[in-house]
């Protein structure tokens, strides 16, 4: 039998950490997309992140590869993990809210559980996830409201596209896993932001026109925080779960986000979200809860003894 991958605590601190991170970036984001349009806003994200990554390699005196396979891998990766998601959430995020943006991106956790079980043996799909996976994609219809799919207008296409975003990040953990495992961790990410800038700086100036600095310092600050802290830094600790827990333990964290997401976006940004993106969290939260599998291997331990 292959044995599974688990999350270890050490693991999970990362990934909570990588939560409060992301969970920020959300309401960050938002506030720069009152200035600059979203290509831009990636293009900002994956350009500053990568100057970033790049001097961390070179101070580390790490290798870089030279296998023209390893950069058409990063040029992939770049894509799946940057341009597509980042390019349709930033563009939902400008008709939804961030908080709800949070809470539908928890959706890559469900999608990652499906495609680790597809591409790897060591994280097969056991009947106690086909549970979890069945509460994820609950609470995901839940917090959309069906009726706003029945009555499709603006606002169902922006959640629709950062559903897209999430089955890229889903496709993005497999394909790191596949193509860049043995890497040093700040060698993949600045590798992956590099791929990720040669496509988002030539699109955001072809789409939106050269990019402005003389912008508002709420602006300055927003990019500053999701370059440099989400992205740059926030990729360190990704690679880091990554290769301690595999993709689809490491896609749980985004069910961790959502709840940073959410109380930042009331407090920031004055949301107020629907009752039906709460009860639809609380059922990803339990989805998350048995995908984890720890309370449940918990009950099962103590229930000989409570039968004593």
């Amino acid at each position: 039998m292959i044995e599974q991958t688990t999350i270890s605590s050490r693991a999970w601190a990362a990934l909570v950490l990588l939560a409060l991170i992301w969970g920020a970036s959300f309401v960050s984001i938002r506030i720069a997309l009152d200035e600059i349009g979203p290509l831009t806003s990636v293009a900002h994200r994956t350009f500053w992140a990568m100057l970033v990554l790049w001097l961390v390699v070179a101070v580390m005196r790490l290798p870089i590869p030279r296998d023209p396979a390893i950069w058409g891998a990063f040029l992939i990766m770049g894509l799946l993990n940057n341009v597509i998601p980042f390019g349709l959430m930033a563009w939902g995020q400008l008709h939804i809210e961030s908080g709800l943006t949070s809470i539908l991106n928890a959706a890559t956790a469900v999608f990652g559980v499906l495609l680790a079980a597809i591409f790897f043996a060591d994280e097969r799909l056991s009947p106690r996830k086909v549970i979890g996976v069945t509460l994820g994609f609950a609470g995901v219809a839940t917090a959309i409201g069906l009726e706003n799919l029945r009555d499709f207008d603006l606002r169902s296409l922006a959640q629709l596209a950062v559903l897209g975003g999430t089955v890229s990040y889903a496709l993005a953990g497999v394909w790191a896993r596949k193509m860049l495992a043995g890497l040093a961790p700040q060698v993949a990410a600045a590798g992956m932001l590099t791929g990720s800038t040669l496509v988002t700086l030539p699109l955001a100036l072809i789409v939106e026109g050269p990019m402005r600095f003389d912008l508002q310092t709420d602006t300055l600050l927003a990019i500053a925080y999701y370059a440099v802290i989400a992205t740059a830094g926030a990729y360190l600790l990704y690679y880091y779960v990554l290769a301690r827990a595999g993709s689809g333990n490491l896609l749980l964290v985004t069910l961790l986000i959502a709840p940073v997401g959410i109380v930042l976006g009331a407090l920031i940004l004055g949301e107020a979200l629907n009752p039906n993106a709460y009860a639809g969290f609380g059922l990803l939260a339990l989805g998350l809860i048995i995908l984890d599998g720890r309370l449940w291997h918990r009950l099962r331990k103590t229930r000989p003894l409570a039968a004593d």
